[in-house]
């Protein structure tokens, strides 16, 4: 359409509802407090709608389109971004627009398809579907350990230099409630030697030799395998909860979506990522 006859068509619709949709100047265009309102409230139907017609119309074609989808910086390079190629190769008219952020987003408001992490919480009209759990451990180098004695229990934490990180959305800092395989109860406490605002940083101070961190075991387990990182206290693991795909509950998912959700959840059976990944397995 031409911007001409979407100003006639906003018009329209305008004068039928007796509502200022837009807020205009010379310079700008915003959708007023009352515009805002009516497309939160049409969106949900304006895109099954849309995908209802998709479906019709191309029933026999593959899916095809622009997958927005937000993750967690570290679990999505890691694991989902490594996706990818095949991903790509079974659905090549899918355009993916993948977002690294260490942050909650709204799928509705922000047009997103899905978003992969821990801890989000499930708003009226999200669902969402477990990968894997999201198990906090407590880690550090192998240099830093070699003159120091490993704690038996969590309440040993306290005697070394903890790397402990500040929450942006709460500003303190974050502490975790240990618990052991046979189902005993510690509180992690760290003494606050370095503080910083991101899981990657406390990884990596972890690795420079700088103290013990309290990390997602996505995070440590290439760190590892490669011996960059010790996990301290095998037995106890802290539980974040699940790490998770939500997805908007329509009626009828575009299918972008809908053949992404099933890739990933494949994905994580067949790289054993609630095996892998649980802190349970020292």
């Amino acid at each position: 359409m031409t911007p001409a006859a979407v100003s006639r068509n906003v018009a329209t619709l305008e004068s039928n509802l007796k509502l200022r949709l837009f807020q205009r100047s010379t310079r700008s265009l915003a959708l007023t407090e009352a515009g805002e309102r009516f497309l939160h409230s049409i969106r949900d139907q304006l895109e099954s709608l849309q995908g209802a017609i998709a479906e019709a119309s191309n029933a026999q074609s593959e899916p095809a389109g622009v997958l927005r989808l937000s993750m967690s910086p570290t679990f999505g390079v890691e694991y989902i971004l490594p996706t990818l190629p095949e991903f790509m190769r079974k659905y090549p008219r899918i355009r993916p627009e993948w977002m690294f952020e260490n942050r909650q987003v709204d799928l509705i408001a922000e047009g997103y398809d899905a978003a992969i992490g821990g801890g989000l919480d499930l708003t009226p009209g999200i669902i969402s579907k477990t990968l894997a759990p999201a198990h906090i451990i407590a880690v550090a180098s192998p240099e830093y350990m070699q003159d120091r004695v490993p704690p038996n229990d969590p309440s040993g934490l306290v005697e070394l230099d903890g790397i402990v990180m500040r929450s942006m959305r709460t500003g303190r800092i974050r502490q975790w409630q240990m618990q052991s395989v046979s189902g005993e109860e510690q509180p992690a406490l760290l003494t606050e030697r370095i503080v910083v605002n991101d899981p990657a940083a406390m990884r990596r101070a972890a690795i420079l030799g700088l103290g013990v961190a309290m990390i997602a075991k996505p995070d440590a387990l290439l760190y590892l395998e490669n011996g960059e990182l010790i996990r301290l206290l095998p037995a106890w693991y802290a539980d974040a909860g699940p790490i998770s795909i939500y997805y908007t509950n329509r009626a009828l998912l575009p299918a972008k979506t809908r053949v992404f959700i099933d890739f990933i959840a494949e994905a994580s059976q067949r790289e054993r990522w609630p095996e892998r990944l649980a802190g349970t397995l020292g």
